[in-house]
């Protein structure tokens, strides 16, 4: 394989594990039991709260996970050059 094919490939791992360290970490920031839960006075929450809160995480992991797709498109897209 030629020096500057290797460089490459180098470059672009380097590229692609730096997107996934930044995909874990905005990850391990969204994760429910690290958030502080605001109103919840006496442990108990209702049914509605709970459903709003699921929906919230839901709508950070699909952000989290279109900034992944994104940086692994971007990826692909170099390589293929």
């Amino acid at each position: 394989m030629e020096q500057h094919q290797q460089e490459e490939r180098q470059t672009a791992a380097q590229e692609f594990q730096a997107a996934l360290d930044e995909l874990e970490n905005i990850l391990q920031e969204k994760r429910p039991e690290d958030q502080a839960k605001p109103g919840f006075d006496d442990g108990s929450v209702s049914d509605a709260q709970l459903a709003q809160e699921e929906d919230d995480l839901a709508s950070i992991d699909i952000a989290a996970f279109e900034d992944a797709v994104a940086d692994i498109e971007q990826y692909l897209a170099q390589r293929q050059k």
